[in-house]
């Protein structure tokens, strides 16, 4: 299951009922008798993606032993919080193409995609109000926070290129692996308990999500928009120094450190990633920002071994071969 051309299809049959059943609550929740609305959330579920996030949910629960009846509506919630964060963020990083489909922000403009993501927030939490346990509500009203800081840090940290990786991790983690923390451990603690594997499932996902962010990273320099399916460049064109650049500029000469800051600052350059890659030699902050990555992902291999085998627990150690597969 976990070959090289193995697809996220294929990973998530084990939960496939669960995931139906999930697609059909996230549509009945993004109902709206709005016309203006039902245009937007039609738009989205174009770029819904791989809902990798409401899937751990799902497969944490299997591999754990821990599934009821109400983990398809906590995969739901999880993903109207992913699909609210992905609305932010494309506002935030000024991005044009999500999915090979216009973003809210470039089809409507940044006023109306704040206010979706806003109304997704709040059809999320509402959902969760529903649920017989409070566990969910606390742990992503919880995460939500965590989310919203680490945006804030980032924005806050641009054009730092003395940022220590420790502090990287922290903001990529505290945006992004929160998240997958949350998901990971809601699949095996929802409604209630199981405090060990819990803890266990959260630092899994932590791991991954870290990881994943890591990889982005390396494909918003590496890649271009027509690979990812969404605008490349972002990072640098916004000033964000990630972990690649924080290593060169690390290890770089003062001569070398100019012309990376200029590269950040100058007005009037049109391709800042591109000028970056020309300008400097990024091996070798790729090569550790990778190496970061794999690390993280040996240690989810690490934690998903402590399972008993299933067919969920295959598809988990699957799921880590996809990131890996994602960056070659």
């Amino acid at each position: 299951m976990t070959g090289t051309h193995t697809t996220l299809n294929e990973l998530f049959e084990p939960v496939e009922d669960g995931l139906a059943r999930m697609r059909a609550i996230l549509r009945e929740q993004l109902a709206e008798s709005s016309p203006a609305v039902r245009d937007m959330t039609d738009h989205i579920a174009r770029f819904r993606g791989k809902q990798l996030r409401a899937a751990l949910v799902l497969l944490c629960g299997e591999a754990s032993g821990n599934t009821t009846d109400e983990h398809a509506a906590v995969a739901a919630i999880v993903e109207m919080i992913h699909l609210a964060t992905l609305v932010h963020d494309d506002i935030l990083d000024g991005a044009a193409v999500r999915r090979r489909v216009a973003c809210v922000n470039e089809r409507w403009d940044n006023q109306v995609a704040v206010l979706l993501g806003d109304f997704l927030y709040a059809r999320a939490f509402a959902l969760s109000t529903t649920l017989s346990s409070r566990l969910c509500s606390r742990l992503l009203s919880e995460t939500t926070r965590k989310l919203c800081v680490g945006e804030i840090e980032q924005s806050a940290q641009r054009f730092e290129f003395e940022l220590s990786a420790e502090r990287y991790e922290a903001i990529a983690g505290a945006k992004t692996a929160s998240l997958y923390a949350a998901a990971c451990e809601l699949g095996a603690r929802y409604p209630g308990g199981n405090e060990e594997p819990g803890a266990q499932m959260a630092a899994l996902g932590w791991d991954l999500g870290l990881s994943f962010q890591i990889v982005d990273d390396i494909l918003d320099l590496t890649g271009t928009t027509q690979e990812l399916g969404k605008t490349a460049g972002t990072d640098v064109e916004d000033g964000k120094v990630t972990l690649p650049v924080l290593h060169v500029y690390a290890l770089a000469d003062e001569g070398t450190r100019a012309r990376i800051r200029d590269v950040y600052t100058a007005p009037g350059i049109e391709d800042r990633a591109g000028l970056l890659r020309r300008t400097v030699d990024l091996a070798p902050g790729l090569a550790f920002a990778e190496a970061r990555a794999r690390h993280l992902l040996k240690e989810c291999r690490r934690r998903i071994l402590s399972l008993s085998p299933s067919p969920a627990r295959a598809s988990l150690e699957g799921v880590v071969e996809f990131i890996v597969e994602r960056r070659l």
